[in-house]
């Protein structure tokens, strides 16, 4: 294990490859270079954060059960600090939301994250391998051999022992033959939105804002069909006096490319009225305009790998103590109709927190391969509580250190099914990680 090898001007081979670069699989890349691996981290921009930057969402939910026990730690943790270093963060805020409950977060800009995660990956010894576009996966029986990518400079193969597809759509192991999990007959999948920063406010006439009066406006706006969805929920911006809002809401399957552009151009529309409504009708927001719209829309849900074991939601509501658990969360199920301006949330007590086992994140019939990210092993319920970014950075930090230690184990052939869990759940602890 080491740096990434340059055979020509076509190949190139490392220990690690991450495919995407969103906050799950930059943490994954970093956790396995810190290990003493050869990591190639590939993304489609030119800047690494997935939803956390290019899809705006400017907050990190969920690190605390509502009695404010630590669920969430780590290179997570890292990230956070980083942000404040800079400046890019506004401090930790526990608040009680529209239905009561409490949760807590951290709000940021996603500008200033791009910075940060170009710093870790650059201090690992990452090698970046940005505005490249997966083309196909070689495979040999049950391995994944190499993966090729469209580049500037025309297609490069990158070889690697472990693969961790971090795309979100799990578009690397869709083209491996992976299997995956199907919907029930009564689900769909959780909507998309388009992010979009809006500002000045008042913030002092904004917050002072009654949960009652929040809802009645949104409510109101939703009914006169100014807002696609019934909510007023925003991130404050650290450096200014503007919020980014997630208001919108684009029923699609985002691995249908029509469907992907379409929904952008829609998603843009609906900030823009979106924007109107706020300016003409919620105190504090008379004198703002829309200032930006994400780079691209946001994705809650598309592909779920089918693994060693499915994770439900019977098994984070008990909660199940997993034996393999690699990581743990305490955000609540949080389903997004794909229409209307309702929402359906089942959540979890006061001190509540379940955990995520390792074998969720591997692939049936994949020896080399780990899935980390929205992705992984758990139903359509399950994931509408695990799919945040908060415990998404959690299970990627896991999923780099294991494709270390499995290279460690098979002497470079990277069978992830090798790794001792327990060897790895001492290995996340001695990192800051937390597993229960």
């Amino acid at each position: 294990m080491g740096t990434a090898r340059r055979i020509d001007g076509k190949v190139l081979d490392a220990d690690v490859v991450v495919c995407g670069g969103g906050v799950a699989g930059t943490m994954a890349a970093v956790a396995a270079a810190r290990r003493g691996a050869s990591v190639v981290l590939i993304e489609r921009y030119g800047f690494l954060g997935g939803n956390a930057t290019a899809g705006a969402v400017a907050q990190f939910n969920s690190w605390q059960t509502g009695k404010g026990r630590t669920v969430v730690a780590g290179l997570a943790d890292e990230v956070v600090a980083r942000l404040r270093a800079y400046g890019g963060a506004r401090p930790h805020e526990s608040f009680v939301m529209s239905t009561g409950h409490h949760m807590d977060r951290v709000e940021y800009s996603p500008e200033v994250l791009k910075l940060v995660l170009d710093d870790m990956v650059i201090e690992a010894g990452v090698q970046p391998l940005l505005h490249a576009n997966l083309l196909d996966v070689d495979c040999e029986g049950g391995r994944i051999t190499a993966v090729r990518v469209l580049t500037k400079g025309g297609v490069l193969t990158v070889r690697e022992g472990v693969l961790i597809d971090a795309s979100g759509d799990i578009d690397a192991l869709d083209r491996a033959g992976a299997r995956f999990l199907e919907l029930d007959a009564d689900e769909q999948l959780q909507p998309a939105t388009m992010i979009f920063r809006f500002g000045p406010i008042d913030y002092t006439r904004f917050d002072a804002l009654s949960k009652a009066e929040t809802a009645a406006l949104a409510k109101r706006g939703h009914a006169e069909g100014h807002l696609a969805r019934a909510a007023l929920h925003s991130s404050r911006d650290p450096y200014s006096d503007d919020g980014w809002f997630n208001i919108s809401r684009l029923g699609i399957d985002a691995t249908d490319p029509m469907a992907l552009g379409a929904a952008e151009m829609e998603g843009r529309r609906q900030a823009w009225k979106a924007a109107q409504f706020l300016a003409s009708s919620v105190p504090g927001c008379e004198g703002g305009q829309l200032r930006a719209f994400a780079t691209q829309v946001g994705i809650r849900e598309t592909r779920r790998v089918e693994g060693d074991h499915v994770l439900t939601a019977e098994e984070l509501m008990r909660p199940v103590d997993f034996p393999d658990a690699i990581a743990a969360g305490a955000y609540p199920i949080d389903i997004h109709p794909a229409s209307g301006g309702a929402l359906h949330y089942v959540p979890m007590g006061d001190d509540h927190a379940y955990q995520i086992p390792y074998r969720s994140l591997l692939p049936l019939g994949l020896d080399n391969a780990l899935v980390v990210g929205r992705g992984i092993s758990a139903t359509h319920q399950a994931l509408a509580a695990i799919r945040v970014m908060t415990i998404s950075m959690a299970v990627g930090q896991a999923a780099g250190t294991a494709a270390a230690l499995a290279l460690q184990k098979t002497d470079g052939r990277g069978n992830v099914r090798a790794v001792d869990t327990d060897a790895l759940r001492t290995a996340l602890l001695q990192d800051g990680a937390v597993l229960r």
